[in-house]
């Protein structure tokens, strides 16, 4: 199976133009150790490191290139952070079709290795994604580029790429299928906020079409040197804050413009759902604590949404028998530099043959040379 079998809620797209490398069905596992040892009976974590380049945008990047197919389309121009780009980039290799990609100055080493593995040509722009103005006209220019003839612009946001886009929703209709109860809230990282209005907008679907009995709480999760949408849901506020510049260290959630805010704030509201606004350092321990507590391996922006939950409970905004699930939206693998973050104090590895000296065991081991990594 695959995110085509929801083809009712998706662009209509020729069946053999769609791009299928294994998106999609991603699982959604209980917590074991974290929602138990503070009280909430039914958290889960829906686990979209599974997809074929590591995070959710193989749902974009599906949907996106199929559409470009379809179109008669040759030349993808897009921008990222790193996960879009990676997954328009595999999803390009796979249709033959040119990828072109800016990135932003602080995407992670891993995933510019990433992007290039599947053959895209990448470019760096200083303080792309950081600053206002800058990010502005990069955009401008991106966008300039996708209209030339035989090329699409491809960017993770429902502003400036609403076929693509559509592809998130299938998250929803996963995690309806997959949750033992109907969701109470549903957790979910925000940078632009396409992620979380493509969820909103797919248990919407299942709501109109009286799949679901109603929808789940979308709680809109930032960290606080990002607060373009958290705040203004907090504070009442009907549209979108766009910043000067964007003070978090989160790679993939330093967005300083609006793009699908003014959305994702009435979209969120009507769900009954509001904005929480987290630190780096609780988003980093979230993620260790999802690693070395539930065995899941994910990068900083995959555990904004635990450390959002976590702060909800904290502040009594939890009951403990709701169903409360969490977006894990990319995988370790795709930031090095963050897991030394998480093990740093912890990177030398023992010397076996001394353990066993010191142990007393009667056993003899006769290497050469004892390395340590």
């Amino acid at each position: 199976m695959s995110i085509w079998r929801w083809s009712k809620w998706l662009p209509d797209i020729p069946p053999e133009l769609r791009l299928d490398i294994g998106t999609g069905e991603t699982p959604l596992v209980r917590s074991r150790r974290i929602g138990p040892a503070i009280g909430l009976k039914n958290l889960f974590f829906k686990l979209e490191t599974n997809n074929p380049t590591g995070s959710y945008k193989d749902r974009f990047g599906a949907v996106a290139i199929s559409a470009m197919l379809a179109a008669g389309e040759d030349h993808c121009v897009a921008t990222s952070s790193g996960n879009s780009g990676a997954a328009l980039a595999a999803h390009c290799g796979a249709a033959e079709i040119r990828c072109e990609i800016a990135v932003i100055i602080t995407a992670p080493t891993d995933k510019l290795l990433q992007m290039r593995a599947y053959g895209a040509d990448i470019y760096q722009v200083n303080d792309f994604g950081i600053d206002k103005e800058i990010t502005h006209q990069s955009f401008e220019y991106i966008r300039w580029l996708g209209q030339q003839p035989g090329a699409a612009l491809q960017i993770s946001s429902y502003s400036y790429s609403p076929i693509g886009m559509e592809g998130i929703k299938t998250i929803s209709f996963e995690i309806a299928e997959q949750c033992p109860e109907p969701v109470d809230h549903l957790f979910s990282p925000v940078g632009g906020g396409g992620l979380t209005l493509g969820v909103a907008n797919g248990f919407e679907n299942l709501l109109t079409d009286d799949l679901i009995s109603h929808l789940p709480r979308i709680e809109c999760v930032q960290p606080e040197g990002n607060n373009t949408v958290a705040g203004p849901l907090i504070n009442g506020k009907s549209e979108a804050a766009p910043i000067e510049r964007c003070d978090s260290r989160i790679s993939g959630l330093q967005c300083p413009s609006i793009l699908d805010g003014n959305k994702l704030i009435p979209a969120a509201r009507r769900s009954g759902g509001t904005g929480h606004l987290v630190s780096d350092n609780s988003i980093w321990a979230a993620q260790q604590q999802l690693a070395q507590e539930e065995g899941i391996f994910c990068e900083p922006a995959g555990a904004v949404s635990l450390a959002g939950a976590l702060q909800a409970h904290r502040q009594g905004c939890l009951d403990s028998n709701a169903h409360v699930v969490c977006l894990i939206t990319g995988s370790g693998f795709k930031d090095s530099a963050s897991v030394e973050r998480m093990i740093r104090g912890n990177l030398e590895t023992r010397d076996l043959s001394k353990l066993i000296e010191k142990s007393g065991a009667p056993i003899t081991l006769n290497v050469r040379e004892n390395k340590k990594c």
